[in-house]
């Protein structure tokens, strides 16, 4: 069903779709012309793999992988993101490479979430966070232009993705938006205690649960505010996150606090999220397994580590930058969609 009453494949239903949705088929040769003028290739990754990935508040959908002998099935997942296998194709020598990848995320449906949707993926060898930043402003370019407006919409605001960009670090936009001197809380760069967080957040009346940790509370004040101010004229690059926000990103040489992780965001909108990748196969397993430790504790469950990428990254990912974009909010913004499911030829019912 759609949001409505009427199932979304009756004629009324897909014509009020219509617009949105031919807007998206512009949008994607838009972006695949790009890429191919730009030299990336287009890969395909499976989707079933043996971990979903290890963020520790994703939640992934599960199946079992039986063998044509009838023997004992397999666990698999179905990935959170193409993360995984595209940096394997990079150690194999594979580069720049690009994917429109079919992605699932349990537990996620609202106007901008969809619990299966389309992830823009793409790496590049020796590059850096700035080298994708560059790519980002063509592709919004390209698909502003490819939706025949020029320009982005969203909630009643025109963003124009052709002048100057906002750029502000994390640490920034916390004391410009809260007051807040967020690196003078951290007491150490791994695990910070919350407590000197705790106070700042009281102050300005952001609620704090028990058990919370430091960097719930950074997801909590940039959640409630901070996004909402960024990209309402222009798309706002946020960058700089502090080391223990890091994912799968490298630590800055210059700073040792932060990570060379970027976000982009459009009227609010979280669009994309970039990363100078990490490359050290120890320390990566090392937060892998913090991250499935506070799954554990939170949830009661954990995913497994994907050993093949370790190895890969042991025998030699060399320096890359990749960002994962998501493809349905892109179009979204393009066409001046309100809700996601009228940028889906076909939603997950249910």
């Amino acid at each position: 069903m759609t949001r409505g009453s009427a199932p979304w494949w009756t004629p009324d239903a897909v014509a009020d779709r219509r617009p949105f949705l031919t807007g998206r088929n512009q949008v994607l040769k838009a972006l695949r012309a790009w890429f191919e003028g730009a030299g990336f290739f287009e890969v395909e990754t499976p989707i079933l793999q043996v971990s979903p990935g290890n963020e520790a508040h994703l939640q992934a959908f599960a199946t079992d992988l039986i063998p044509p002998d009838g023997g004992r099935a397999i666990k698999r997942y179905l990935h959170t993101s193409p993360e995984f296998a595209m940096k394997k194709l990079l150690v194999g020598g594979v580069s720049p490479i690009f994917q429109l990848a079919r992605v699932f995320r349990n537990a996620e449906r609202a106007s901008t979430h969809h619990p299966e949707f389309v992830m823009l993926e793409w790496y590049r060898r020796d590059a850096d966070w700035r080298d994708l930043l560059g790519d980002c402003r063509a592709i919004l370019q390209a698909a502003a232009t490819a939706a025949g407006k020029g320009l982005l919409h969203r909630q009643g605001r025109t963003i124009d993705p052709f002048g100057a960009w906002e750029e502000i670090s994390v640490a920034e936009a916390f004391n410009q938006h809260c007051g807040i001197d967020l690196l003078a809380t951290m007491d150490n760069f791994a695990d910070p205690a919350p407590d000197k967080l705790i106070a700042q957040a009281k102050r300005i009346g952001i609620r704090v649960g028990e058990g919370d940790r430091w960097d719930d509370i950074v997801l909590r004040i940039l959640g409630e505010r901070i996004e909402p101010k960024l990209g309402q004229d222009a798309p706002a690059v946020l960058y700089d996150y502090p080391l223990p926000m890091a994912a799968l990103a490298r630590p800055k040489p210059e700073d040792p606090r932060l990570a060379e992780r970027f976000e982009i965001y459009v009227a609010g909108l979280e669009l994309a999220n970039g990363f100078g990748e990490l490359t050290d196969a120890t320390v990566q397993r090392r937060r892998f397994e913090a991250d499935m430790d506070l799954k554990q504790q939170l949830y009661g469950e954990r995913y497994p580590i994907d050993e093949d990428f370790l190895a890969a990254l042991e025998f030699g990912l060399p320096r890359s930058a990749g960002i994962a974009l998501g493809f349905d909010r892109l179009v979204m913004l393009a066409t001046g969609a309100t809700h996601i499911d009228q940028v889906l030829w076909a939603p997950v019912v249910g």
